[in-house]
């Protein structure tokens, strides 16, 4: 009964209530598969949206690369074609897939043409229950990941990482504070059992959600129940806990080398966000906002020391940090630096500016009406925020924008920067003037040396 009413749904839903991104019909196969279904405005394709709830911090330092060597695995063959037959099947019903590793998530993303959903979902299902890791495959699929991580893990390299010299701005911080691993996690160490193990665990129907959005099959609800409802599920795995700060210290300031020769540099000055108590996560995206206006006004319009300068947001480990960077020439940092400090006392004396703040907030709400756009962007809108899906509904951004006030964006402001925050300066290890100078040296000392042993000749 659940699917015909289904069925009825989408054949009687309305062009302009297929737009309304917010509004989306959802239910659970009795085996715990989450299902979200979209009729899209774009006619003769369907995004699809595969999410298995698993991802790099489910694992320990040493083994965080399971997950994604998994899913690798998961594109390498399910009969004796190996890897090229299964994409030439993808390839003979005109669709394309790929899959991503995320800290939190697997995700397999394909697009399809309307006609031929069904039979690729049935492709979809073989490589997640009939693939084979066999040893051959494993071992491929290792080169691949080495690959794409960069390549070998040198000693070099490793030591670099370990003297927190390896990594970016951001992550050498994190690394600092306890939030992530030192050394980039290696594969080789990795075997068949922990893979099946990987598979066995996680890949079940209760911890998927999948999303599809276009031109959907009117006898897909049908479908799904009898092909993906066969799916066993498993007792749900508990992820383990994201790590936090608890005491560690890191240094106020660090200067971090990239490169050997060069006149550029990047300031990083970044601050753990602090906790909202009852304030959306879009007052800080209303702050990051203004920070970027104001990032542009003071470092490139009035002292013209950066072409872009920007704030970001990212988590680290468990902890949320928000940083205001600058791309300025070396000799220019000391100025730059004092610039932002001047900015960041301003902001904390008198608040943010109040027409100012009214612009950018109407026009963070006005990028709400376009900000989404097709069945692709639709479906990877709804994977990003399935953490807000309740009821039928996401939430709507533009509602939660439009709720933050003035005062609200000030204590924002308030709680985050009365913390002195953590500056890291990347830039070379040598200027252009210093390596001009160094040469100059060392054919001096070459030339001394030279005269000196002619002298030495001639007695």
């Amino acid at each position: 009964m659940r699917c015909l009413l289904f069925v009825c749904l989408l054949l009687n839903t309305l062009h302009a209530g297929a737009l309304d991104r917010f509004q989306i019909e959802g239910y659970q196969l009795p085996n715990g598969l989450q299902l979200l279904l979209k009729p899209g405005s774009e006619r003769g394709h369907v995004a699809i949206r595969l999410v298995v709830g698993v991802g790099f911090d489910d694992f320990s330092c040493a083994d965080k690369e399971l997950p994604h060597l998994l899913e690798h695995l998961l594109f390498s063959g399910v009969d004796a074609s190996g890897e090229g037959g299964l994409e030439e099947r993808m390839q003979a019903l005109g669709g394309e897939w790929n899959a991503y590793t995320s800290n939190a998530d697997t995700t397999f993303v394909i697009e399809a043409p309307a006609q031929n959903q069904r039979k690729i979902l049935d492709l979809l299902l073989e490589i997640l229950t009939r693939t084979e890791l066999s040893d051959s495959a494993i071992a491929a699929a290792k080169q691949v990941v080495e690959r794409e991580e960069g390549g070998h893990y040198s000693h070099l390299q490793r030591w670099l990482d370990n003297q927190d010299l390896g990594h970016t701005a951001s992550n050498q911080l994190a690394v600092e504070l306890g939030l992530k691993c030192a050394e980039r996690a290696d594969v080789r160490h990795l075997t068949r059992e922990q893979l099946e193990a990987v598979r066995k665990n996680w890949y079940a129907p209760n911890n998927m959600t999948l999303i599809m959005v276009g031109e959907l099959d009117r006898l897909l609800p049908a479908y799904l129940d009898r092909a993906f409802g066969a799916l066993e599920p498993i007792e749900p795995n508990d992820h383990p806990s994201l790590p936090e700060i608890h005491g560690r210290a890191a240094a106020a300031q660090r200067d971090l080398p990239r490169g050997w020769v060069g006149n550029g540099a990047k300031l990083h000055w970044l601050f753990p966000e602090p906790v909202l108590e009852g304030q959306p996560d879009e007052t800080l995206d209303l702050l990051k906002d203004y920070l970027d206006w104001a990032l542009y006004r003071r470092l490139r319009l009035d002292h013209s020391l950066s072409y872009g300068p920007w704030s970001e947001r990212e988590v680290l480990g468990g902890v949320g940090f928000f940083s205001v960077n600058a791309d300025v020439e070396r000799d220019n940092l000391d100025e730059a630096r004092q610039v932002l400090e001047q900015l960041k006392a301003q902001l904390l004396k008198d608040g943010l500016d109040p027409e100012t703040f009214e612009r950018l907030q109407q026009a963070a709400i006005a990028r709400q009406a376009w900000a989404v756009q097709g069945n692709s962007a639709l479906a990877d809108y709804y994977w990003g925020a399935l953490g807000d899906y309740e009821d039928g509904h996401f939430a709507d951004p533009a509602q939660a924008l439009r709720a933050v006030t003035l005062e609200q964006a000030n204590q924002a402001l308030r709680q985050l920067f009365k913390q002195p925050g953590y500056l890291r300066i990347e830039k070379p290890l040598l200027s252009d003037e210093q390596l001009v100078g160094l040469g100059a040296v060392l054919a001096g000392l070459m030339l001394i040396g030279l005269l000196r042993w002619r002298a030495y000749r001639r007695r």
